[in-house]
């Protein structure tokens, strides 16, 4: 076999060169690798897919929302509605459970409650965003352990099919859907390890059935729980965002949803500081101002011009459960810092906020055994309205 020349090798290895440069050059436009930070001490590069640049949907910023339970109350739906009005809110939340309107089968759809909600939210002259979760059994894979948990189903397209109908058969009358709630946690994800590259699988399904159902509806991803707790019990929210955008999220929500309670410590006060103050927590994540730090990795993975929908916030006045009790305030301090919050958005946030929602407009049947009940802004009843300090603060502020 003829020997080749240090030369010709030379020569060879150069023309390898450019061509291996050309061939990378050819797939730049589909993927650039980009430095996914925080997840090694590495300096090891993890391929993220290329931003997709284009017009997203856009709300005032901020727009006022506050989360409703009309599901099984229409009987005091119209009630609370009026009272959001009254509050000068513009946006009201709503579950629509999956097992609730596909329950038996595949394809076979109740639509009498979701009906009577859309059709009086539409009257009142709000703007709704529906929750979209909550697995029916017959969707379940055969392995579960709770069949109870909020979960994704063994056929994920199962799911895209369902937001699909809904959107479809709603089109222009829900105006923005957020897909799935808290799947950084383990209780909200069948119980098994919160899987970011799994929920990206779910979102991308559930994105395209509803732009297929109604061009013009808003999409949002899945609000987080802001947490710093480790797998199997959770994945810390940055981390999860993080791991969205690896597993190729951006192209399939049109605004980031996050969860921003406020702990102990008032919406002014700087997630540098709650992480300097054991007093106040002691970690970033018990900030309400938390929200700037996932704003930031928006910024990190190039995804500037999507707006943040606040999907949970509030202050509880809990003195009963030991979870809540330790960061509870009192309900002088609740109604102070939820509008304060509001203020800070207005005045710190624009135009990058989108929907903010508080939680919540009371469940009329909640007794104070549960912690949702702690949380709201008015007393739960069925009859005349009593109205928590927090339901004034909030409907005297600017907006």
């Amino acid at each position: 076999m003829p020997r080749i020349s240090a030369a010709v090798a030379l020569s060879l290895a150069a023309v390898l060169c450019v061509c291996i440069t050309i061939l990378s050059g050819e797939r730049a436009h589909e993927l650039s690798p980009y430095p996914v930070p925080g997840l090694s001490p590495t300096p090891t590069l993890i391929v993220v897919p290329r931003p997709i640049y284009r017009e997203w949907p856009r709300v005032p910023s901020p727009s006022y929302s506050v989360q409703v339970f009309m599901w099984w109350r229409i009987d005091t739906a119209a009630r609370d509605l009026d009272l959001v009005n009254e509050m000068g809110f513009g946006w009201v939340k709503q579950r629509f459970a999956w097992r609730d309107i596909e329950d038996i089968q595949p394809g076979s759809y109740n639509w009498h409650n979701a009906d009577q909600v859309v059709d009086l939210v539409e009257a009142k002259g709000l703007q709704l965003v529906v929750l979209l979760d909550h697995q029916p059994y017959w969707s379940q894979p055969s392995d579960i352990e709770d069949p109870n948990l909020n979960g994704p189903p063994a056929d994920y397209q199962d799911f895209g099919d369902f937001c699909h109908a809904v959107a479809e058969r709603f089109t222009g009358r829900i105006a923005a859907y957020q897909v799935w709630n808290e799947p950084n946690l383990a209780r909200e994800w069948s119980g098994d390890v919160p899987n970011a590259a799994k929920y990206v699988e779910l979102l991308k399904v559930c994105y395209q059935g509803i732009k297929t159902g109604d061009t013009e509806a808003i999409v949002i991803s899945a609000g987080l729980a802001p947490t710093g707790t480790e797998p199997p019990v959770a994945l810390p929210d940055e981390r999860f965002l993080r791991e969205m955008y690896a597993a190729g999220a951006q192209p399939y929500f049109d605004m980031l949803g996050v969860h921003a309670p406020g702990f102990l410590a008032p919406p002014w006060v700087s997630a540098e500081e709650v992480e300097s103050e054991l007093a106040l927590g002691g970690n970033r994540w018990m900030a309400f101002r938390h929200v700037e730090d996932m704003r930031s990795i928006m910024l990190e993975y190039d995804d500037p011009a999507k707006q943040i929908a606040i999907l949970e916030t509030g202050w509880t006045t809990d003195p009963i459960h030991p979870d809540y009790a330790w960061f509870a305030v009192n309900e002088q301090q609740q109604a102070e810092y939820l509008a304060a919050a509001y203020q800070w958005a207005r005045n710190h946030w624009r135009p990058w906020i989108g929907i903010m929602n508080t939680i919540y407009m009371a469940d009329p049947d909640w007794t104070s055994d549960k912690e949702e009940y702690w949380w709201a802004i008015n007393v739960p009843t069925r009859w005349e309205p009593e109205l928590r300090p927090a339901y004034y603060s909030l409907m005297k502020m600017d907006k």
